[in-house]
C-alpha cells in the first residue's frame, strides 16, 4: 500500500468539475484526505483563474498504473491534450508524490517538481501533510510553505463544500 498525493486544478467550470473530479477518485482509490480549495490565477498563460486542491489516499496499485487512471479520469471529463501545455483544462490531475518514490522515467517525474515552484501546490499539500519531508530536500512541507515566496501568486482559500 502506498500513500500519493495528487494535485486536482480546474478553470472550466471549475466548481463543477473539481466536485467530479474528487468523486472519480474516490470511485477509483476509495477514502480520501481533501485540503481546502484554493483559487489561483492561470500561471503560465492567461486564462480564467483556477480552482485547485491537494488529495492524499492509499493505493495498491503500481506508480505508473496510478498515473495512468488519472489520466483516465483527465480523460473521461473532457481534459483536452491537442492545445499547448499550458492552457485552460477542465480538469488536472497531477500525481505530486508516490511515498517517497523518486523516478523521472516515461515521462513521469516524482516528486512533481511544482511543490516547490507553485502556492498552489504546496500550500495545500503543507495543510494536509504538514510534517511529512519532501523525498529531495528532507524538509518537511510546513517549513517549505513558511519559507514560500507568497507574493509569487495570487492564491486565496475558497468557501467549498463536497
Amino acid at each position: 500500500m502506498a500513500t500519493i498525493y495528487i494535485s486536482l486544478g480546474s478553470n472550466i467550470n471549475r466548481e463543477e468539475n473539481t466536485r467530479v473530479g474528487v468523486s472519480a477518485l474516490r470511485e477509483a482509490f476509495g477514502a480520501l484526505v481533501l485540503s481546502s480549495v484554493y483559487e489561483s490565477d492561470a500561471v503560465g498563460f492567461e486564462g480564467d483563474a483556477f480552482y485547485n486542491m491537494v488529495i492524499a489516499c492509499e493505493v495498491t496499485t503500481p506508480v505508473h498504473q496510478t498515473n495512468q487512471i488519472l489520466r483516465d479520469i483527465e480523460d473521461a471529463n473532457g481534459r483536452d491534450r491537442s492545445g499547448p501545455k499550458f492552457s485552460s483544462r477542465t480538469l488536472d490531475l497531477d500525481l505530486l508524490l508516490y511515498d517517497d518514490l523518486q523516478i523521472d522515467e516515461n515521462g513521469l517525474k516524482l516528486p512533481r517538481g511544482e511543490i516547490l515552484k507553485n502556492a498552489f501546490v504546496l500550500w495545500p499539500l503543507a495543510e494536509i501533510a504538514p510534517g511529512l519531508k519532501h523525498p529531495e530536500t528532507g524538509t518537511t512541507y510546513a517549513a517549505l510553505w513558511s519559507d514560500f515566496d507568497k507574493t509569487k501568486e495570487n492564491l486565496k482559500p475558497v468557501d467549498f463544500t463536497f
